[in-house]
């Protein structure tokens, strides 16, 4: 029905701005343009915002949503110039600084994002939601100590959303910190997420608390789809725990060969392990031997997929 009464007025006021001696005021080719907006036609609003875009009483708003059109469209460069531009004469525009660092953040813009969220946050301190933003951008620029700051300004938000304590979580381990583990065990405590059960994990092995870190990798191999490839990430991981801490263990051989034969190829993770100086000689050797044939048969794949390329370059020419 919306719509419908949308269409309508489009029609009635676009009629009236054709009769002769008659011109439409900015406001009303601004509202025509919304209204086509709210249509979700996008082109047509776009026209008629820009003849809005002349009068300065429509200005500020016309240029605002002709970012918003803009951003629509998949044109962020675009986009972002119109925010921007308000912002020029309007620093203080709250709208048009969440607009401006979310389209920067699309373009991959980081910094830029970063300082529009610095910005808002000057003006808006209060808002949990744009310093959940700025510190998942801040992570992004790893940026762990000034992102893990920014959440703590938020103490409520972290308990009642699950994202934010996460995301409180990942800087801290991203640190190295033991509180860390904590800020993990509770966000599992509510949500159970394989991937995030494996980061708990390393983070106990790296705080040498192997037991516990066996036990939450085998829940999380647990928890992991059949089909999926981390499962011989996770094998590996728990293979390598088992080596470091028992270095008479032969299950962990048995979890590092379950971990190659389902298609673990990861060598670079497999030589920072030989050369860690956390395993005696033997296992050491052993291990080299492992490595040493993972990169043979990587050698002879790529040769294969290689020769293949080229049957196939012979074929279309």
């Amino acid at each position: 029905m919306y719509k419908y009464v949308l269409t309508f007025f489009i029609l009635i006021v676009s009629l009236l701005t054709t009769c002769a001696g008659m011109a439409a005021s900015a406001e009303e080719y601004y509202n025509i343009g919304m209204a086509y907006y709210d249509l979700g036609r996008y082109e047509d609003a776009e026209r008629w915002l820009l003849r809005a875009r002349a009068a300065d009483r429509t200005y500020t708003a016309s240029q605002y949503n002709l970012g918003r059109l803009a951003f629509e469209m998949g044109r962020y460069s675009e986009a972002v110039r119109y925010f921007e531009d308000v912002l020029r004469s309007d620093a203080d525009n709250t709208i048009a600084l969440r607009a401006a660092a979310y389209t920067r953040i699309k373009m991959g813009d980081l910094e830029a994002a970063q300082n529009h969220y610095s910005r808002l946050l000057q003006l808006v301190p209060e808002s949990a939601d744009d310093g959940y933003n700025h510190a998942l951008v801040l992570h992004a620029m790893e940026r762990y100590s000034d992102a893990e700051a920014v959440l703590e300004r938020y103490p409520q938000s972290l308990l009642a959303k699950g994202s934010s304590l996460l995301l409180y979580a990942r800087c801290q381990a991203a640190g190295n910190k033991i509180e860390a583990l904590d800020s993990f065990a509770d966000y599992l405590g509510e949500n159970s997420v394989p991937e995030v059960r494996f980061e708990y994990a390393a983070a106990l092995e790296y705080h040498e608390m192997y037991a516990r870190a066996l036990e939450e990798y085998r829940l999380s191999l647990s928890e992991t789809a059949v089909t999926s490839p981390a499962r011989n990430n996770i094998r590996f991981a728990i293979a390598k725990v088992l080596l470091i801490a028992d270095e008479n263990s032969g299950e962990g051989f048995d979890e590092l060969e379950s971990a190659v034969s389902g298609g673990f190829n990861n060598v670079e993770a497999l030589e920072e392990l030989i050369s860690g100086g956390m395993l005696n000689a033997a296992n050491t050797e052993r291990l080299q031997g492992i490595a040493n044939a993972m990169r043979r048969t990587s050698s002879a794949q790529e040769e294969e997929n290689e020769e293949s390329d080229d049957l196939s370059e012979t074929d279309t020419q």
